[in-house]
């Protein structure tokens, strides 16, 4: 659609040309012109001429009476709010041609709106010749459309107000509907959710209620609060219990569910709380539950009054008022209880050859040795501060290195008198990598293998008591981090430093290293997180590593080499002892694939996290088989004639034998459905396709 400006300067140009008076752009310097058509400073109420602002005498007029609509003309959009034109100003010699002039323009402005209603021609004019030219639009383009607000403005007669407002409002973007759209029924989802469950909460339990919803990507979690309950409990519940019982997880699970406030006192991780036990009941055995300062006794009176229905009145008459002094107070930070461990007999020797021994970097085997010194240098030093023959001071050196405190550069050989190479335990080069080792080796008489594993793995059993959920597939890593049971842990951890591993019987062997396995993931984790990629991975299951028994152990060597009596790990050239390492000799003589079953390695596709008992650990491998095997590790699609399996059995499928044989030995874990659907395809004689599922890396937090 062309201008309007153009229109009208360009018929009173043709007007005056035809008169014989030329007019050329560069004599625009005054004279009188229309002004923005749909202003409100064009015409007055009364549709008269307004003289301008400046004073001047009927400048910038229009006459009222050029814009003439019919009825007919109604039908335009309301796009645009106003129709300007274009200023210019043409200079007239004789100022009583302005009547002309204005009837000009009222014929130019019912052509302009004649052609708008018809959409036939625009016109333009020509920069060489400046002759008028009509050219028709293609007769396929649309036909052009009268600018809104236009005709309002004329049948309205208000030249002065234009509502501009009214187009936005009706031409928003779809973009901008959608989201509108979307934001209004997101919000009317959530009111509905949030009403219903009011509705549903009003039927339920109200001071043990936890609702949850999910409402796309927003977890949602309503706790309802009894404030009667919390106003009238003003003591405090506590019980005696010990890691692995039965009836002590009975007793803090009913707490749990019923939202009650207890503390646990373990005296498994507290050993000095059992004396105490013993005082207030007479017996030690637990559980033994107390509300405030007086007992309420164990598991067979808390269900008794269950039953009943009395507990809850029960519970408000003993614990309405505040706690005494004289009930059991919770355990508190650092070791309350006294051990009574003795210094090794040898430190005295170990202190002085620390001081005086030249520990240097030496040449063997065209390698450099760091911080090692010469068997004979030691026997010298011994023989001058202890006065005694070379032959027992021979002696002595083997029994430094039986206990660990120094060792062959090479491990070829304990001790031996003459130009040989050893070094002290905290100088070997894998010490920074030990995550146990805490500034100085344990210098203290060493503890048998067995007592120090049974203590660890009591504590151990105590946090995932109070930090996993039910069935211990989630771990609170952080809970467990901050806990005051796992500060002890990595206490008694260095106690592994010098402890003899060759005692234990090979189920004792087993149960401890299951255990170890277990407990040096669930540090880890804590110390550095789960690892994402494959080249983590490699590092989180080679580098992490404990000090035990003198020797360094990470998870790998934990699993390929001891476990698996050092079988190579998936993807791996290589064993993981030599024929020399000293290691091999602690190796399970007869790989059990029980194993597999036992070890966590803090993902979610691993079995669920669990210590071993060295007189029960056959057993209870059979029932962590039994439990991986019905949760996940197998599914039986009949119709397809296909296994899914774990890719842990794909993994290492070495150790459990042909596709069929494993089968078979899976059959010894399934339950009696499972069971059946394999039996059905093992016995037709048909193939049966075997599918290993994605492995899950994810951390099991």
């Amino acid at each position: 659609m062309g201008s309007l400006n153009g229109i009208a300067v360009n018929d009173m140009a043709g007007d005056y040309e035809r008169k014989g008076e030329k007019i050329n752009e560069e004599d625009i310097s005054g004279g009188y012109a229309c002004e923005n058509f749909s202003s409100s400073q064009i015409f007055s109420a009364a549709g008269d001429l307004n003289p301008d602002d400046s004073g001047k005498p009927e400048t910038n007029l229009c006459p009222s009476g050029m814009i003439r609509a019919s009825q007919e003309t109604v039908e335009f959009d309301q796009e645009f709010s106003g129709i300007e034109i274009e200023k210019r100003d043409v200079p007239v010699e004789d100022r009583q041609e302005m009547s002309a002039m204005a009837e000009n323009l009222n014929e130019v402005q019912n052509v302009l709106l004649e052609d708008l209603d018809s959409g036939i021609d625009t016109a333009v004019i020509s920069e060489a010749n400046r002759d008028e030219q009509i050219i028709p639009p293609h007769s396929k383009l649309p036909k052009p459309e009268a600018p809104p607000g236009l005709l309002n403005l004329l049948l309205d007669g208000d030249f002065n107000q234009v509502e501009r407002s009214q187009s936005l409002k009706e031409n928003l973007p779809a973009i901008g509907k959608y989201i509108r759209d979307q934001s209004n029924s997101f919000s009317a989802a959530i009111s509905r959710r949030i009403s219903s469950l009011k509705e549903s909460d009003e039927s339920k339990s109200k001071w043990n209620n936890v609702t949850e919803f999910n409402l796309s990507g927003l977890k949602v979690i309503v706790k309802q609060k009894d404030e009667n309950r919390d106003f009238a409990l003003k003591g405090r519940i506590s019980f005696f219990s010990r890691s692995n019982c039965r009836d002590c997880t009975a007793v803090r699970l009913f707490f749990r569910e019923k939202g009650l406030k207890f503390v646990e006192i373990n005296v498994d991780v507290y050993p000095s709380r059992e004396k105490e036990l013993v005082e207030r009941t007479g017996a030690s055995s637990v559980p033994q539950i107390f509300f405030n300062e007086k007992l309420f006794g164990g598991l067979v009176a808390l269900n008794s009054l269950r039953n009943s229905g009395e507990f809850d009145q029960r519970l408000s008459e003993m614990l309405g008022r505040k706690c005494p002094d004289d009930a059991p107070a919770p355990p508190v930070y650092g070791f309350d209880d006294h051990d009574d461990d003795t210094v090794d007999e040898m430190i005295a020797i170990v202190r002085v050859l620390r001081q005086k021994l030249p520990i240097q970097d030496r040449l063997m085997k065209m390698k450099i040795v760091n911080n090692c010194f010469a068997g004979a240098e030691m026997v010298e030093v011994i023989i001058q501060h202890f006065d005694c023959g070379r032959q027992k001071a021979i002696e002595i050196g083997k029994q430094l290195a039986r206990k660990h405190f120094i060792h062959h550069v090479f491990r070829e050989h304990d001790f031996e008198d003459g130009n040989h190479f050893y070094r002290f335990l905290e100088h070997e080069p894998f010490i920074p990598r030990c995550i146990n080792f805490r500034g100085s080796t344990n210098d203290g008489e060493p503890k048998t293998a067995a007592a120090v594993g049974l203590m660890l793995t009591k504590i151990l059993s105590a946090i995932l008591e109070s930090y996993t959920s039910d069935n211990r597939r989630h771990v609170d890593y952080v809970g467990i981090s901050n806990s005051e049971e796992f500060r002890r842990y990595v206490i008694l951890a260095q106690d592994l430093h010098r402890v003899d591993i060759l005692a234990l019987s090979s189920d004792e062997r087993m149960a401890f290293f299951l255990n170890l396995y277990n407990a040096m993931v669930i540090h880890s984790v804590i110390r550095g997180g789960r690892p994402n990629g494959v080249i983590d991975r490699r590092s989180f299951f080679s580098d992490f590593q404990y000090l035990v028994g003198g020797n360094s152990y990470s998870l790998n060597i934990i699993k390929h080499g001891i476990l698996r009596n050092n079988r190579r790990s998936p993807y791996s050239l290589m064993k993981p002892f030599s024929n020399s390492d000293k290691r091999l000799e602690l190796a399970i003589p007869k790989l059990n694939p029980l194993i597999h079953f036992g070890l966590c390695n803090g993902t979610r596709s691993s079995p669920s996290v669990r210590f071993f008992s060295p007189t029960g650990v056959e057993a209870e491998l059979r029932s962590g088989a039994r439990e991986f095997f019905q949760r996940e590790g197998i599914e039986v699609d009949l119709d397809k004639r296909t296994v899914h399996l774990s890719r842990i059995i794909k993994w290492f499928n070495t150790d459990f034998g042909q596709e069929k044989e494993i089968l078979k030995w899976i059959m010894n874990y399934l339950d009696a459905t499972k069971a059946g659907l394999l039996t059905h395809l093992l016995s037709d004689g048909g193939a049966v396709n075997m599918v290993y599922n994605n492995y899950d890396w994810s951390v099991n937090a």
